[in-house]
């Protein structure tokens, strides 16, 4: 072999390392800017879908096989939210509600439901001047709600997630994922006293909250008490009379 061709061979082995590296700093994930962080402690955090995403593209390089980047990803549709992924819903209602707060309802194919559970959010993806947002919210329609969900969000003038919010219109698409968090919430179907830890059976009634009741509870206090009452208005009438047989005079009583 001459020399000569034996640089043209080395320069061509150069030229074709370097755009391979090159194709691969194409694909390696870029790490997310703290905008894109919601910070409702989401698991997984956008921050940890990254970092999932570096190791399987350090595995990939290091294998020299880009066949590892196409792993199946579990997919997600409008009819299911995905934690992992973001999924697309499209704008049914736009309603103003206030000056700067909105009412957003989003379509749910058939009659599909998000069935949340008690105190989970959603997180928003937005873009703003190229700068991509991320927030989270909280659903305001009912948990079981079909074929829809509806958030309510105040707007503010200098948010960067809201110059994004308030260019939306029905038709739009827009992209959420979740759930997130929740609050663990087990009820005591306890039948009886007897199955309450000891510590509670001395002080724990049992049944409808009646004039009788009301009356020893509010004599067994040492100090007449401020009563909050807040319930449906049946209750609130009923407990406000209660109270005053009991001798709970109006000022020592707030109703909701």
């Amino acid at each position: 072999m001459s020399l000569f061709k034996a640089r043209l061979e080395s320069a061509h082995n150069q030229s074709t390392m370097s755009g391979n590296e090159h194709d691969w700093l194409a694909l390696k994930p870029q790490e997310p800017s703290p905008s894109q962080c919601c910070g409702g402690g989401c698991k997984p955090c956008i921050y940890d879908v990254y970092e999932k995403e570096l190791a399987q593209w350090e595995r990939a390089k290091a294998k020299q096989d880009k066949s590892l980047l196409m792993e199946k990803k579990e997919q997600s549709n409008n009819s299911e939210l995905n934690p992992d992924t973001f999924t697309a819903f499209s704008v049914s209602s736009v309603e103003q509600l206030t000056e700067d707060t909105y009412q957003y309802r989003f379509e749910l194919p058939g009659n599909s439901s998000l069935c949340l559970s008690l105190g989970q959010h959603i997180v928003l993806r937005g873009a703003v001047n190229g700068l991509e947002v991320q927030r989270a919210y909280t659903p305001i329609s009912p948990g079981n709600a079909e074929g829809y969900f509806e958030v309510l969000i105040k707007c503010y003038e200098a948010g960067l997630m809201s110059q994004y919010i308030k260019t939306w219109k029905k038709g739009d698409t827009v992209f959420w994922r979740g759930p997130f968090g929740g609050f663990p919430y087990r009820p005591n179907k306890e039948p009886s006293l007897e199955q309450l830890p000891w510590s509670y059976q001395e002080n724990t009634y049992t049944g409808r909250l009646d004039e009788g009741l009301m009356k020893t509870i509010i004599n067994s206090c040492r100090r007449r008490p401020f009563v909050i009452i807040c319930g449906s208005s049946a209750f609130n009438e009923d407990m406000s009379r209660y109270l005053k047989a009991a001798g709970i005079e109006e000022d020592s009583c707030f109703v909701f």
